[in-house]
């Protein structure tokens, strides 16, 4: 079942999110914060292929442990591209907000992300291997999830404060892109089907990618229709 079903779920999501980045890149013309969204959901797309690509093969051939090496390495990529989707996330919901004068924040978020990355090259993670450490997953994950923590709240708290509902399900959505990855950290490698919480979590980050979508379209609309008055 696992098979069938898990590599049809991979096909179409790398499919919806890179098909809808690069329309909103190539459709939103000047506009920055639409374009940053197409940047985000094909980096996405992107660097989830690394990782996604690989396991459907392994799926569909030999296995998960007989690809162990190529699925390391794809989770290598995928670890650094979702840094960069957040950093990317920061940057949207500043102009979403007009945000101004955030060196501090500014610096943390920057910081975090490159203390993520750079933990992600330590060889100690033992990417290649079908069971790496999972205190070496934890470590990596202690900025990230800081910086998960962050969004949640500066997201919620400006939606709060704007009455902007499509940002309150933002902050929803990132929210559960954390409670289902963290299980995944602590206990996949004793469990195998933990492991499936990766798809939810992977429809979370689809939540996050429409409702920029949504904007997006629904700005197309009225750009439209003031073009025709």
């Amino acid at each position: 079942m696992q098979a069938i079903f898990e590599p049809i779920f991979h096909v179409v999501y790398l499919t919806t999110v890179i098909s809808l980045g690069i329309t909103m890149i190539r459709k939103s013309k000047n506009n920055k914060y639409f374009k940053l969204f197409g940047y985000m959901s094909f980096l996405l797309g992107l660097g989830d292929a690394f990782h996604l690509i690989p396991r459907i093969y392994a799926l569909l051939t030999t296995g998960l442990e007989a690809n162990a090496a190529a699925l390391g390495f794809g989770k290598f990529i995928t670890s650094i591209t979702m840094t960069i989707f957040y950093v990317i996330l920061y940057k949207i919901w500043g102009l979403r907000f007009n945000i101004k004068n955030s060196k501090v924040l500014d610096t943390s978020i920057y910081v975090l992300a490159i203390i993520r990355i750079a933990l992600c090259f330590f060889p100690q993670n033992q990417w290649l291997s079908y069971y790496p450490p999972v205190i070496w997953g934890i470590y990596r994950n202690i900025p990230f999830t800081i910086m998960g923590i962050t969004m949640i709240y500066i997201i919620y708290r400006e939606a709060a404060k704007n009455e902007d509902k499509d940002y309150k399900y933002m902050a929803l959505a990132v929210f559960l892109s954390f409670a289902l990855y963290t299980p995944v950290v602590l206990w996949a490698n004793a469990n195998k089907l933990i492991g499936m919480l990766m798809i939810p979590k992977t429809l979370a980050y689809v939540w996050v990618v429409l409702i920029g979508y949504k904007q997006f379209k629904s700005s197309l609309v009225e750009n439209n229709f003031t073009a025709n008055i």
